[in-house]
Order: structure tokens, then C-alpha cells, then sequence
């Protein structure tokens, strides 16, 4: 036996119940539909004339029904004559690569065949501007030459800076459309000044490049469209600041302020561009952004299959196991921290050879005196909030909170004979 093993092999894992975490669900039953109907307000797809080449701006994040929305998107331009083509707009994600970020794409269900338009990823660039600062300003050369560029993206609250425009239809400008190059701008004088560089930068390409306007989303804390609005350019900054406090109002959260020990079974790019949202588990890469429970020890299990091996995130957490580490792709979580400039959250943790021992040590040293009294709560993912395991420590509070639902009587966390969580 390890002396890892020897070490931890006395602490006790706590046993556990399934509770229903209750959120407003209100959502949109057919978000295609209503997204047809933005299309036809002015300011939409009445801008495009016929025989105009029209770039569809698409990212990397877990956005609900976005393949849905892109095709959506597409079909009317098509119906208006345009000429769609898309583009993915990541910044760095994909490994920083043209046909890692077409595969990025794939993955989300956005392929040439279903879409009906072709996918020309580039990771070339031209350099629009500069800010007063200094910092370059530069687009996607393949979208620069198109009659039109369109933008489809979830507003969210940021993970790493708060600002009157955080994640949304600005950032996607500035840095998906941007390219590993616009990203690494943006990033260059650190998070600091990222809600006053995202939004400059943005500003500039929306009045340099035909941008004709941003499908913005906004999802309920299930992960489920619940707004779908069109934003003619010169409408996207003032109206995403609203759909920002809206978003904010719906993230999903874990409905307890303190927690001895985190199990996050999955992280990955589809689900945070930090693997994992801070702001559920209050764990931020930067000083700049705050919110969440206060969490003493944070395991992560394992990585996303859609994530093709980056781990970024994966730093932020206390304890992980052999089995992540082995997943991972170490160009491509390394290239978010050089691109970014945080490279904590993509450093290796320490790592355990399975999930059994990866919780006991986080138990060990969440440090409380009596290990049998650990407030554990387990996720699949950030994404996914609504139901969750909590130990029986936390049953009595659980129990007085109106919003959660004890579902079953306690357990035993299920361990698989290779000492892994099934």
C-alpha cells in the first residue's frame, strides 16, 4: 500500500442523500420560434441584401439549443438571399487551432452538413485599431471580408471580473472573434481592466466591421433557454447590460453557504471557460469577481468527453485524480493560462489514484476536528444544479430550507470496484 493510501485509509466518507434544488424554471417552450420572430424586427435580418456573404459568429461555451439557434439564424438568412457561412468565435479554445476549433463546433452539433452552410475556421487575423492603451485591436480575417457578420451568444455573469459587461454578445467580439490573438490582447493587462478593455475593443469592431447585430441569450439555473432577443448593433451594449442583471438573477447555485468538502464529478470547457463556474463554486481564478458558498476543499473527478482533454480549471481545485490527469491535453490547457495570463487554474493539483481516495482527501483536510461532521455536497457540474448529494450532516438544514426537496434516505456514496464514483 501507497503511503498516500496509508495516510488517508482511515477517513471516513460520509454518507449521503439525494435532495431537488427548486430555481425559477421559467423558459421558453419553442426558442426556435422565437428567435424567428426577432429575426424579422427591424434591424435584423432586413439589413441583409441579396447575394451578400453573411459570417455567423459561433462559440465554445455550453449554450443551450445553440445548434438549434445557428441553424435558425442561417434559414432566415438564406430566406432574406444572404449567403451564410459560420465561424467559430473562441479566442484560444480548440487548442488554439483552426480545425480544433471547427471540432469544437462539431461537438456542439454545429457541423456544414446539418447547418446547411459551410464552417471556414481560421486562426488569422487583421488588425482593426488600438485602444488608447495601447493594446491592438484584431478580428478573424475570414469574417472581416464577409457583407456582414452576425453573433449569436449566452449573457452570463463573467468568472473572473465584474463590470457593467462581463459574458455575452461584447465579449464574443472582442475575443472570439479575435482569435487566440484578440484574446491574448484583451487578456494582456490581466482581468484588472477587463471591464474597461472587452467593451472598448468591442465598441471599435462594432463600428469598423458590418456587424449587423447579436442574438442574445439568457438561460434559467436548469440550463434552459428562458429569453431569446435580437440586438441591432448599435442596441448590443446598452441592452446587454439588462440581459446581464437578468442572468444574474437566474444562475443556479448551491443552497448552502458553507461547505466542508466539493465533488465536482465533470469539468470542461463546454461547461465554464474556467471548467467549472466560480460563481457557484466560489472558487475565482482572480481577485476581481466574488460570490458563491465558502467552500474549504474542492475535488474534481473528471473531465467532459467535449472538452478533448483541457483540464483549465482543474488548478482551481484542491485534489483531482489520475484519471483527469491522464485525460488531459497539456498544450491545450496550458495555451488558455499563456492566453489569459491566469495560469493558476491550469497548474495540476495534487492527484489521487481514484475518486475514493480523492475524497478522503479532501475530508482530511478540510480542517474540522471531526471527520464523521463533514458538510459534503456533490455535483455532476456546474451546469447541472438541480438535483445534488449532500451528507447527512447537512439533512436538518436542508430540511428547513423551502427551496430543496430531500428525495431519498441516506447512503453510502456508490464506489466501483476501481475505487471510482458510479
Amino acid at each position: 500500500m501507497s503511503i498516500l493510501r496509508t495516510v488517508l485509509e482511515d477517513i471516513p466518507v460520509p454518507q449521503v442523500v439525494r435532495i431537488r434544488q427548486k430555481f425559477d424554471a421559467a423558459k421558453l417552450d419553442h426558442p426556435a420560434e422565437v428567435l424567428k420572430q426577432e429575426l424579422q424586427k427591424p434591424g435584423a435580418i432586413d439589413q441583409i441584401k441579396p447575394g451578400q456573404s453573411v459570417a455567423v459568429a459561433v462559440g465554445s461555451r455550453g449554450v443551450a439549443n445553440i445548434a438549434l439557434f445557428t441553424k435558425t439564424t442561417i434559414d432566415a438568412i438564406k430566406q432574406a438571399g444572404g449567403e451564410p457561412f459560420i465561424v467559430p468565435c473562441m479566442g484560444s479554445h480548440g487548442g488554439a487551432t483552426a480545425e480544433g476549433q471547427k471540432e469544437v463546433l462539431h461537438h456542439l452539433g454545429v457541423t456544414e452538413e446539418a447547418m446547411g452552410a459551410p464552417i471556414r475556421s481560421s486562426m488569422e487575423v487583421i488588425q482593426l485599431d488600438q485602444l488608447p492603451n495601447g493594446l491592438p485591436v484584431y478580428v478573424d480575417r475570414i469574417a472581416s471580408e464577409a457583407d456582414a457578420i452576425v453573433v449569436i451568444n449566452r449573457v452570463k455573469p463573467h468568472t473572473a471580473f465584474r463590470g457593467r459587461i462581463e459574458s455575452g454578445i461584447m465579449k464574443m467580439i472582442a475575443i472570439g472573434l479575435g482569435k487566440q490573438k484578440g484574446a491574448e490582447a484583451c487578456h494582456q493587462l490581466g482581468f484588472k481592466y477587463m471591464a474597461e478593455n472587452v467593451p472598448a475593443m468591442a465598441k471599435i469592431m462594432i463600428d469598423k466591421l458590418p456587424i449587423l447585430f447579436g442574438v442574445a441569450l439568457v438561460e434559467n439555473a436548469y440550463d434552459e433557454t428562458c429569453l431569446v432577443e435580437v440586438l441591432p448593433a448599435a442596441q448590443i451594449e446598452e441592452r446587454e447590460m439588462e440581459l446581464l442583471e437578468m442572468a444574474k438573477a437566474r444562475l443556479p447555485k448551491i443552497l448552502f453557504g458553507q461547505i466542508d468538502v466539493l465533488v465536482i464529478d465533470y469539468i470542461g470547457k463546454n461547461i465554464s471557460g474556467d471548467g467549472m463556474d466560480p460563481n457557484v463554486t466560489g472558487r475565482y481564478p482572480t481577485p476581481y469577481a466574488h460570490g458563491g458558498p465558502d467552500v474549504s476543499k474542492m475535488v474534481v473527478l473528471d473531465l467532459t468527453p467535449e472538452t478533448k482533454g483541457n483540464a483549465n480549471g482543474v488548478g482551481t481545485a484542491d485534489f483531482t485524480t489520475q484519471r483527469l490527469v491522464d485525460k488531459m491535453d497539456k498544450a491545450a490547457t496550458f495555451v488558455n493560462g499563456l492566453t489569459s495570463t491566469v495560469c493558476a487554474p491550469t497548474k495540476i493539483t495534487t492527484y489521487l489514484d481514484n475518486d475514493y481516495y480523492a475524497v478522503k482527501a479532501a475530508v482530511k483536510t478540510c480542517n474540522i476536528l471531526d471527520y464523521t461532521k463533514c458538510r459534503l455536497v456533490r455535483i455532476q457540474d456546474t451546469l447541472h444544479l438541480g438535483e445534488i448529494e449532500i451528507s447527512v450532516n447537512l439533512l436538518e438544514e436542508a430540511r428547513q430550507h423551502p427551496d430543496i426537496e430531500v428525495l431519498t434516505e441516506p447512503y453510502d456514496l456508490p464506489f466501483d470496484s476501481e475505487g471510482n464514483l458510479v
